[in-house]
């Protein structure tokens, strides 16, 4: 089955940043998809605008678990989760932090309630992006799905997956080496819809947004496949559309039939063109 990308320029997504002494900028972001060797696709990624709020934007991935049919349902009721909160945001009224945590605690409550009514048992990771117009970019992540941030191609920042072996890895336990193939490596500590336990959730914030930067959102059927150098360089040099269509093909030459879904949400930060200034003489007799 064929990937699934979908490319949102500034035209269409409508996001410039404030200009500083610098430069002013604009965002590209842009999503993919493939469902791997799996038979279903439960993962799910959006790209949100803010009615309430010009200028902000929102990338939220979530990675759903459950058995046939549920984690599909768990991971689209945090894209909805998701939407419904940011279509009524105000900055005026309300903080982009807040706003992040209370969809992660909203969805993880509608997909235990969700668990009760479908006989199933839907669980799922998630992250979420917000960039501001001032250049500030905050995010929330549950258990193993990924956001990372580049500086150009290289890696400034990451989020720490809610694992066991990542748990194993702070106490000194086990390497980061060791831990990538490890037998428990898919074994969470913290997701959405948990009966046994409220949800881990981990805010991330920066500021100073500057073009040049990035940010991948990312489920492990990605991630696993790539180091933060290779994903660093896909990403600084194409634009979200070429990366995210040459990392997923890369993700399933390297999974050799064994891969998981597969999915991504890029958001890169681009400087706009300096104004050309072309007075004619007949354009100054016309002004005149």
């Amino acid at each position: 089955m064929s990937a699934v990308l979908s490319d949102k320029g500034p035209s269409s997504a409508g996001h410039n940043l404030q200009p500083t002494a610098a430069t002013a900028c604009k965002i590209e972001a842009g999503t993919g998809q493939h469902i791997g060797d799996r038979k279903e696709q439960q993962d799910r990624v959006a790209l949100f605008a803010a009615p309430r709020a010009p200028g902000y934007m929102m990338a939220v991935l979530a990675d759903g678990m459950g058995g046939l049919s549920g984690g599909a349902l768990a991971a689209e009721q945090v894209i909805r989760t998701a939407r419904q909160a940011f279509d009524l945001f105000s900055p005026q009224t309300d903080k982009v932090d807040n706003l992040l945590a209370t969809i992660a605690r909203d969805a993880h409550t509608i997909i235990k309630l969700t668990a009760i009514s479908s006989e199933k048992l839907p669980h799922s990771t998630c992250v979420i992006l917000v960039i501001t117009p001032e250049r500030q970019a905050v995010w929330v992540h549950v258990g193993d799905s990924r956001l990372y941030r580049f500086s150009g191609p290289n890696c400034v920042q990451r989020t720490v997956d809610h694992t066991y072996v990542e748990r194993l890895i702070g106490e000194g336990k086990l390497s980061r080496e060791a831990a990538k193939d490890h037998e428990l490596s898919h074994v969470l500590t913290s997701a959405l819809g948990s009966h046994d336990s409220e949800p881990q959730i981990t805010l991330g914030r920066c500021a100073g947004l500057q073009p040049g930067d990035a940010f991948l959102l990312c489920s492990d059927g990605l991630w696993h496949y790539f180091s933060e150098p290779e994903l660093g360089a896909a990403i600084s040099v194409h634009t979200p559309r070429q990366a995210s269509e040459m990392l997923i093909q890369k993700a399933r030459e390297r999974a050799a039939g064994k891969g998981d879904n597969c999915t991504l949400a890029i958001v890169k930060l681009v400087a706009l063109p300096a104004e050309v200034k072309n007075y004619t003489a007949q354009k100054m007799r016309r002004a005149v």
